[in-house]
């Protein structure tokens, strides 16, 4: 196919498996439009105006001073990029709304305070309140007068959260909810003004509250003690015949499922695209210092050893921003389109992140782990003075490492990424099955490779459809085969997230690049194709490896040995010498002595 692709319908959540990709329909990080920009440089410039001066005080929970600054961005206009104007928010596009995730992203426990707030603390009362719901509480939460938190979380309910024990019983007269019950790990717990909290009405009807500071019954605990993210304020609430106003219900009774999976949705690509901005400037922190830093009378820099750890954070980096602002916009289009339809703005956004929550639940797993990545090697760069508290680098390890856990751990998100993919398969959303089962014949015949290698990046095509290949054989073969023990094997399905992950992450990194090189051609794209050729490489052993984990967990015999072919055969990579591709992005980096946030 030639990449002047003519133009296309955009792709439904999941269809990327089974459709090929436009280059040219696809958004990348180079187009920002100037206003986007300013949004990014004003984010960047409060966290190093109002933020990283005074780090220590933020972590000694200083009282009082997160929610000043809460307050503070607020007045800046950055907790309501994507809340409508008449509710006192500026009424961004979403990809706007992800960039202020971003571009705060770097500041450790002020950025967990800021998602919180401007995400779970903020939209379930923007999308599932009624209208005096909105009016009384979003232009005070936009304005960051007043703060958000969420209480979903209980002592014995982490992933299932629909095993909460909190309870709900209305009021003999009608007029209040009674709550009785405990949440833990709150978030801004110890100083918001608003809550929205998940209890049971009547034993079994999992609902949604809005609770306000100061309501009778509700009281917290003390902070709690954390590895890391010390500066952000987490406490437990507990509800002792709290309450709660009738017209505080938020949403349906018994439908609280439907606004805490939902917001989750958005929250997952958010918390990725928060982990970039982190990673971004943890990246930065070390590169810094590997230039600075001599040992046997040269910068550490210099040396192989390190330039490999500093090219492997650009890679994972660049190619995380390549997935997260793909799907950005893919969600973005879909609200529009939504809107277009006649549906109201929450439900066009809820629709749209919905459509995409495949691609946001692989992104919030990938995103995390490329922020863990970054600071632990890092700490590594930095060497015993990273292991130190006086070098800023420690505390963002530690603080790193919660990503994983929060907004659906990331075994959860994995598991999820799958489920999804099945479902829609199975209510006819997505046809996964009959390109699975002409993979399956495939394997009998002779490769067939498509395209010529005189096209522009044909091998590179050709090895991400393969990739997608590889996927369809081994999730279809393994659903044939265990049917609906398949959801007991969650080994297997960890296997196969896997393959969609970097996947998923190979063909936005080579859309970007292709889209790049036709703007500037090969010489000026030098870098970012040596990123995405790095990175489609390493890909290819890495989904070798999960294919043969999971054939290896099902099948046996002919069967086995088969699919193992076709395994090694989808993921045969040409040779290439990612030593000297990686120096020659190190160089860049250590050249202009950052990697551009």
């Amino acid at each position: 196919m030639s990449t002047t692709t003519q133009q296309q319908k955009v792709l439904k959540g999941g269809e990327w498996i089974i459709k090929e990709s436009s280059a040219f329909e696809t958004f990348i990080p180079e187009e920002y439009n100037e206003e986007q920009q300013m949004v990014k440089d004003m984010c960047a410039s409060f966290l190093d105006t109002e933020v990283l001066p005074i780090l220590d005080r933020i972590d000694k929970l200083e009282p009082g001073l997160m929610p000043s600054l809460v307050k503070k961005a607020g007045e800046q206009g950055l907790l309501g990029a994507s809340i409508p104007e008449q509710y006192g928010g500026l009424g961004k596009d979403f990809i706007t709304s992800t960039l202020v995730n971003e571009g705060l992203g770097g500041g450790f426990s002020f950025s967990v305070a800021v998602s919180a707030h401007t995400g779970i603390g903020t939209l379930p009362i923007l999308y599932f309140g009624t209208e005096s719901q909105k009016e009384k509480y979003i232009p005070k939460l936009s304005s960051g007068e007043w703060k958000g938190a969420y209480g979903l979380t209980e002592p014995n309910s982490g992933s299932d959260a629909l095993g909460a024990k909190t309870s709900a019983k209305l009021s003999d007269d009608g007029k209040h909810y009674i709550l009785n019950g405990q949440k833990c790990w709150i978030t801004n717990g110890g100083f918001a003004d608003i809550y929205t909290v998940f209890a049971k009405v009547d034993g079994d009807k999992f609902s949604a509250f809005i609770i306000e500071r100061g309501f009778e019954g509700f009281t917290q605990g003390p902070e709690e003690h954390k590895m890391g993210i010390k500066g952000s304020s987490t406490v437990q609430l507990y509800f002792q015949d709290c309450k709660v106003p009738a017209e505080n219900l938020l949403g349906e009774i018994g439908k609280g499922h439907v606004i805490a999976f939902n917001i989750l949705n958005i929250g997952r690509l958010k918390l990725c695209a928060a982990a970039l901005g982190g990673a971004k400037r943890a990246a930065n922190t070390s590169i810094q210092y590997a230039i600075t830093r001599e040992q046997f009378k040269t910068s550490i820099s210099n040396f192989g050893a390190i330039k490999n750890k500093i090219a492997q954070m650009a890679i994972d980096m660049w190619v995380c921003e390549s997935a997260l602002y793909r799907t950005a916009r893919w969600i973005d289009d879909k609200e529009h389109e939504l809107l277009k339809a006649g549906k109201p703005f929450n439900e066009a956004l809820l629709g749209a992140a919905e459509e995409y929550a495949i691609e946001c639940a692989m992104l919030k797993v990938y995103g995390s782990e490329v922020l863990d990545f970054v600071v632990d090697e890092g700490v590594q760069i930095h060497g015993g003075n990273g292991f130190s508290d006086e070098y800023v680098i420690s505390k963002a390890y530690r603080d790193s490492r919660i990503n994983r856990i929060y907004e659906g751990t990331n075994e959860i998100n994995r598991l999820l990424t799958v489920d999804m993919v099945l479902k829609r398969a199975m209510k006819g959303r997505l046809d996964i099955m009959g390109p699975a089962m002409s993979v399956q014949k495939e394997l009998m015949s002779i490769p067939d490779f498509g395209s010529s290698d005189d096209e522009a990046f044909a091998k590179e095509k050709r090895l991400i459809s393969n990739f997608k290949k590889a996927i369809l054989m081994t999730a279809g073969a393994a659903v044939q085969k265990l049917m609906m023990k398949i959801e007991g094997e969650q080994e297997i399905l960890m296997n196969i997230a896997d393959m969609a992950i970097e996947t998923f992450n190979a063909e936005s990194a080579l859309l970007r690049a292709i889209k790049l090189t036709d703007q500037k051609g090969e010489e000026g794209c030098r870098f970012e194709l040596d990123i995405t050729r790095t990175y489609l490489y390493d890909a290819a052993d890495k989904i070798n490896k999960y294919g043969k984990d999971a054939i290896n967990a099902f099948a046996e015999g002919d069967e086995q040995r088969m699919m193992l072919l076709g395994v090694k055969r989808f993921t045969k990579a040409e040779p290439f010498n990612s030593k000297e591709a990686k120096r020659r992005i190190a160089d860049k980096l250590i050249n202009d002595g950052r990697y551009h946030l």
